[in-house]
């Protein structure tokens, strides 16, 4: 399945990756590691993770506080946030409409 990313999930992405490498150097770069990984399942087996919503989905991060919200449509596999798991559920609810 081909995946894309929707330029506000990849801001998030990069603004996760700088503040996690600011905290501990290389530390970014695990995380985006983990996120890649987490990508990868989503593309084997994009109907195994939790349904967030009418048309999106939900995988988690092992490691990290974070899960990737998308959507499955046809063959490409459409990621619409990398959301932080202490943040309003509200916000991402409202964002899970939009993808």
């Amino acid at each position: 399945m081909k995946i894309f990313i929707l330029s506000v999930a990849e801001k998030e992405l990069t603004d996760a990756v700088e503040y996690y490498n600011d905290q501990c150097p290389g530390l970014g770069y695990e995380f985006a590691a983990e996120v890649k990984r987490a990508l990868d399942r989503i593309a084997l087996f994009p109907e195994v993770w939790q349904i967030f919503s009418n048309r999106s989905r939900r995988c988690l991060l092992d490691r990290f506080p974070y899960g990737v919200l998308y959507r499955v449509d046809n063959d490409t596999i459409r990621v619409g946030a990398l959301m932080h798991l202490r943040r309003d559920p509200k916000h991402w609810h409202k964002r899970s409409g939009k993808l």
